[in-house]
């Protein structure tokens, strides 16, 4: 029923996938002799030789994300050159493309919308990847998207490996009274009969430190370290950029934002630029009344020279004192296995799906398989891996491994997906006590799994995520985190590890009036790091000189917070340089109108867990994957266009 996450002979993957791709070569030239190619005979089977080969080389990536070793960065770099050779093949291939259109022309009246959308997406790939270029030019794409790969992969290993070489020795306790038990546990260490703690660039420790430690040079030299990694990255930045510039310019496209849009939502470069300049200017004013509270707090402590990195230190002070929020109180209340059992229930009584474990293999003893089941049906699996490993990508990501579709022989294939977080860890004596914004992280990339684990779209290549609009895509997984906030939903899962305790109504109502606490300055950050991209794409930027002077001109219009000169942001922007959102950063503020406005619709119906509501969700939007537009699927939602102001009101901008 489901392939076995299975990582025997791992280290001859480059052999096999070699084997693999020589069979689907054999196979792609069979179809390509049939006479009268269909839909049926030519389209399907093409389709089931992706799969098989996304269904062999996931895991063996996947691998060096979530178990990082010399091996496994071997391995990935023997076969990246290998699978982009052949895609660049398959996708520069003229008969594969001249049969698609063949096919688009022939039975246009007799293909269905959904087979119609694979034909129209598949199509415009091709036409993307330059099929129809001279053999000179679609070899330099070739080696283009090659290199492209691999200095993708450079850019994020050199972060990793960066954060895995700092560490902040703290000796004297004065400095870390204030850390929270649970994280000062992870961080205390013996040594010459002396207690001493250590606090390293990985999301939870860097956290508690910067959050929570009283010595304000280390929280500097924390944040510089954290703010300088892969300094290297910077000429690596410059590859790329000239390389997809080249790309484009290939292919036609003025610049690699237009190549970008091209398979998205937003209908001009133009749209996104007034999109987030709005969204920005509104959000401004308040951010900036946001930072002087802070300001005000460290002032109390003798402190007028701010700097960015009190933000996080006096940020937390002023929580406290606005809200009495105390985030060592709640994370008692979130240990790793309640949250994930009171999550099911939240899931089954929206979607009617229930979760029960799997005893599945996976690539670590931390890691819970799932199997999900539809009135008592299996409908798909999921694998959840959620504490922090020194030999685990920074970050948090869903990430799809099989595909729900019908294939050839009219088998129903099932879905699999991985959930990957950075939550802090257990030990023999505490269990992963999560933060709630570890929470909202959880609900957040649940919600991408449940877009590809609930399709009903039996043709793989717009089932699930699979054809889905990359500026649409986070929709799903944000309208999920409202969620995380709800009274009746936390009083599902936040019970205390040790009495099983449900948090009481008073800490509830502090953790949902602080929801919007700084998120003015939270927005003017996104639309930063947003723009930053979009414009970084718009135009070709040859040297680090001039990518900073870009960054700090839209920090100059937007930014509230003075960042340090020495802060090289970009150099650690995986999202954009290796992550699959070059000019598409835009994407989480875009989709977010969409999520914001869907929530609504539940809290007008006084009922957020309205089963109703939410069948009507699952049916209209996640079990219909990429088969559609999203802005038709959420007019079939919502009967009507989404409103910007919902976004504005849910986060107290207005």
């Amino acid at each position: 029923m489901f392939k076995e996450f299975n990582i025997e002979n791992f280290e001859d993957s480059s052999k096999i996938l070699e084997e693999i791709l020589n069979k689907s070569r054999v196979e792609v030239q069979e179809l390509l002799k049939i006479e009268n190619k269909t839909y049926k005979n030519f389209v399907l089977p093409f389709s089931e030789i992706g799969e098989a080969i996304n269904e062999f080389i996931t895991p063996v990536f996947h691998l060096d994300s979530v178990k990082n070793s010399k091996i496994t960065s071997k391995v990935y770099e023997e076969c990246l050159p290998i699978i982009s050779k052949y895609e660049s093949e398959i996708s520069q291939n003229e008969d594969i493309y001249s049969a698609l259109k063949d096919i688009q022309y022939n039975e246009n009246s007799t293909l269905n919308n959904i087979q119609k959308k694979v034909l129209e997406n598949e199509i415009r790939e091709f036409e993307l990847s330059g099929c129809q270029l001279e053999n000179n030019k679609k070899q330099r794409l070739e080696e283009i998207d090659l290199a492209l790969g691999e200095l993708s992969h450079k850019f994020s290993q050199n972060i990793l490996e960066a954060t895995n070489s700092f560490s902040l020795i703290v000796e004297d306790f004065e400095d870390v009274k204030e850390i929270p038990k649970s994280d000062l546990e992870l961080a205390k260490f013996e040594e010459n009969g002396k207690t001493k703690y250590k606090f390293t660039l990985q999301m939870p420790s860097y956290i508690a430190y910067m959050t929570y430690g009283t010595n304000r040079e280390k929280r500097e030299e924390l944040y510089k370290a954290y703010t300088t990694r892969a300094p290297q990255n910077g000429e690596i930045i410059e590859k790329i950029l000239a390389l997809k510039s080249e790309k484009v310019e290939i292919l036609g496209f003025k610049n690699y934002a237009s190549y970008s849009l091209a398979t998205k939502m937003a209908n001009s470069e133009e749209d996104v630029i007034s999109f987030l300049e709005e969204l920005g200017n509104k959000a401004k004013k308040k951010a900036e009344k946001e930072l002087e509270e802070i300001k005000q707090i460290a002032k109390e402590d003798g402190i007028n020279n701010f700097r960015a990195s009190d933000i996080s230190f006096y940020s937390e002070k002023l929580k406290k004192a606005q809200y009495e929020i105390d985030e060592e109180y709640y994370r008692p209340y979130f240990e790793q296995n309640s949250v994930l059992y009171g999550f099911f229930a939240t899931l089954k009584e929206l979607f009617n799906i229930e979760f029960k474990l799997s005893n599945a293999k996976a690539w670590d003893d931390k890691v819970k398989v799932y199997d999900i089941f539809e009135d008592g049906k299996i409908i798909a699996r999921i694998y959840i891996d959620l504490e922090a490993r020194d030999d685990k990508r920074g970050g948090a990501w869903m990430n799809n491994w099989h595909s729900y579709y019908k294939d050839s022989k009219s088998n129903i294939q099932l879905p699999t997906a991985f959930i990957v977080g950075n939550f802090p860890k257990s030990t023999k004596d505490i269990p992963s006590l999560l933060r709630h914004s570890d929470v909202v992280t959880l609900f957040h990339e649940m919600g991408h799994a449940l877009h590809h684990l609930l399709s009903k779209v039996e043709e793989a290549n717009v089932s699930g995520i699979s054809g889905v609009a990359w500026d649409v895509v986070e929709f799903p997984s944000q309208f999920l985190e409202y969620f995380s906030y709800d009274r009746d939903i936390l009083k599902l899962f936040a019970k205390h590890y040790k009495t099983g305790q449900v948090l009481d109504d008073e800490a509830i109502n502090k953790l949902i009036k602080a929801k919007n606490f700084q998120s003015s300055m939270a927005t003017v950050r996104q639309i930063e790091f947003a723009l930053f991209d979009f414009k970084l794409h718009q135009k070709l930027y040859k040297t680090e000189v001039e990518v900073q002077e870009l960054l700090n001109s839209i920090r100059d219009r937007f930014s509230v917070v003075q960042i340090p000169s020495y802060n090289k942001f970009q150099n650690s922007f995986s999202h954009i340089f290796s992550g699959g959102y070059s000019a598409g950063y835009y994407s989480y503020k875009w989709a977010e109108v969409l999520s914001a406005d869907a929530f609504y619709m539940f809290l007008d119906s006084k009922n957020v867990l309205n089963k109703e509501l939410g069948l009507k969700y699952r049916n209209c939007v996640l079990s219909k994957g990429g088969s559609e537009n999203m802005d038709k699927l959420f007019f079939d939602f919502a009967q009507r266009e989404p409103k910007i102001d919902s976004l504005l009101k849910l986060d107290g901008i207005i």
